[in-house]
């Protein structure tokens, strides 16, 4: 069986777990790495991949897995849709799904390629799973509460505003839904707190939320990958009431969002050209293997 061929754009901490995830997936081999440097600086563990500064330069390409920004996904997506290539990414503004889903809908069937987005565990598997929460109890309320832990879109949006080295966004569940963040900054040389405090603040990462913001001399000493999720519903089924469904887990971030990427982008081969979320995909399509053989082991 031929393997799907994919390409890791960006080569944070993203792009390093997703290259692991690739290594362990059967059906899968890499294609090559795609960073702004290029093979300059190239870390010890991509010595035997082809690393390139334009996806342009690797050949037979089936799917490229955005490990970049959020705010720069639109752009890299539409670039490369146009070259027949797929796309995932874990887009993870959530107030900004529907448009993107629009936007890259069009791409993708302009390119005839897919495009599946906000594919990382919230959104992302967590999507599934208060999906089918709210198919079996279809009257009543879900709860999603975040942490303790670190939010890498909302640390990488701190490190773009101006003034900031490095930063760590923290979110602390309240409950029921809502959250605080908690934001350790380390400044660059004459910039000013009250200043980076109120760009923070406006920005609509954290603008629905409680966010409080500390200067610390050194980031990395606090930095930890760890986050979590509690999911609830609490509703009726049929006219049944007091149904109470619960789902949680203790995660290295980065890792299982990488773990994710890599199987939308496996899941993106089986699907029409056009732009997905993760609730529009069968979860079948996320796995490897025969799908009768699926079904045995799983129904």
């Amino acid at each position: 069986m031929k393997k799907i061929r994919a390409a890791v754009v960006g080569y944070g901490n993203i792009g390093k777990y997703t290259l692991e995830a690739l290594i362990e997936a059967p059906d899968m081999e890499i294609a090559g790495i795609v960073r702004r440097r290029g093979a300059e600086d190239c870390p010890k563990e991509l010595e035997g991949y082809k690393v390139v500064k334009d996806i342009r330069e690797l050949e037979d390409v089936d799917v490229a897995i955005l490990a970049t920004p959020t705010r720069s996904v639109e752009a890299y997506a539409k670039d490369i849709l146009a070259l027949g290539i797929n796309t995932v990414d874990s887009f993870d503004i959530h107030t900004k799904i529907v448009e993107l889903r629009r936007t890259l809908d069009a791409a993708a069937k302009a390119g005839n390629a897919v495009s599946i987005i906000s594919a990382g565990w919230d959104p992302g598997s967590d999507s599934v799973v208060r999906t089918l929460m709210e198919s079996l109890a279809p009257k009543g309320i879900s709860y999603t509460n975040f942490g303790p832990g670190r939010s890498m879109g909302h640390s990488v949006c701190v490190r773009s505003k101006a003034g900031v080295k490095d930063a760590l966004s923290m979110t602390i569940p309240v409950g029921q839904g809502i959250h605080r963040r908690m934001v350790y900054v380390e400044l660059e040389d004459g910039a000013n707190l009250d200043e980076v405090t109120a760009a923070i603040k406006a920005d609509p990462y954290f603008a629905s939320d409680e966010t409080h913001v500390f200067q610390v001399d050194s980031v990395d000493a606090l930095n930890d990958v760890g986050h979590g999720v509690n999911l609830v519903r609490k509703g009726v089924s049929g006219q049944t009431h007091n149904q109470l469904f619960e789902f949680n887990m203790k995660i290295n971030n980065p890792a299982l969002t990488a773990q994710v990427l890599v199987n939308v982008a496996r899941a993106s081969m089986r699907q029409q050209p056009g732009c997905y979320t993760m609730i529009e995909i069968p979860v079948i399509d996320l796995l490897p293997g025969d799908r009768e053989e699926i079904v045995k082991h799983l129904v």
